[in-house]
C-alpha cells in the first residue's frame, strides 16, 4: 500500500540508518549507507571520524556536480507483511562551518550517543526533501499524530 508522507516522515526517521543515492557529471549512481537526523523535511548526514579511504568522498563531489540526491529506508522480514520501504528525493548542499553546520552536528549529536563523545567534525549535507514516497505490505505502525 502507497504511504502518505506523514507516514513516510515517521517511518524514515523510525530507522538509524539509510542509503544516499548520489550522481556526478558521470552519470553513474553512487550509494553509500549513512547516519542522519531529520528535522522536517531536512534531513543531514555528517562526515565523521568512521575511517575513509579519502576525505575527497565521491558522494560530496557528485552533490557539487549535481545536488539532486536520493535516501532510501527500509525494513525487511522473513515475514513479508512486515516490509517497507520509504524513499525521499531531495536536493542538497554540503557545508562545513556556520550555523547550519552546528544545527547539522546537533541534530546528529541529539540522535546517535556515538556523536556525543566524538562528533562529526567533517563537512554536513544538508537535503531538503521534495518528495517522500513509500510503500508497505500492510498498514501496521502507523504515523503518531
Amino acid at each position: 500500500m502507497r504511504l502518505e508522507e506523514p507516514e513516510c516522515r515517521w517511518r524514515f526517521a523510525s530507522v538509524s540508518r539509510a542509503v544516499l543515492a548520489t550522481c556526478g557529471t558521470d552519470r553513474r549512481p553512487h550509494l553509500v549507507p549513512v547516519t542522519f537526523a531529520v528535522e522536517a523535511d531536512l534531513v543531514v548526514v555528517a562526515v565523521d571520524h568512521k575511517p575513509k579511504a579519502s576525505t575527497d568522498l565521491r558522494r560530496l563531489r557528485n552533490i557539487a556536480d549535481n545536488p539532486q540526491v536520493a535516501f532510501l529506508a527500509d525494513h525487511y522480514a522473513e515475514d513479508w507483511t512486515h516490509l517497507w520501504w520509504v524513499r525521499a528525493d531531495a536536493a542538497a548542499v554540503v557545508t562545513a562551518q556556520g550555523p547550519d553546520w552546528r544545527n547539522a552536528v546537533d541534530l546528529l549529536r541529539e540522535r546517535y550517543p556515538q556523536y556525543r563523545t566524538q562528533p562529526p567534525e567533517g563537512p554536513v549535507i544538508r537535503a531538503s526533501v521534495q518528495r517522500w514516497s513509500g510503500w508497505a505490505a500492510s498498514p501496521g505502525g502507523r504515523a503518531r499524530e
